[in-house]
């Protein structure tokens, strides 16, 4: 997943202005560190994404 797609599904799901904000704050429980630092240590995006609906409600169309 590109980086681009990865965020277009965060905006889809938190909104454009709190999906940045979520994704520096929030701690994945499955990867032990917020979005931005996964991103940071370079974890695949797609493996980010995944924590990220493991974590919250995402809608089916978008996991």
């Amino acid at each position: 997943m590109r980086l681009t797609d990865f965020w277009d599904r965060m905006a889809q799901v938190f909104g454009a202005a709190y999906a940045h904000s979520w994704a520096k704050d929030v701690v994945l429980e499955a990867l032990g560190c917020t979005v931005d630092e996964a991103i940071a240590k370079g974890v695949e995006t797609k493996e980010i994404w995944r924590a990220v609906c493991a974590q919250v409600d995402v809608p089916s169309q978008l996991t």
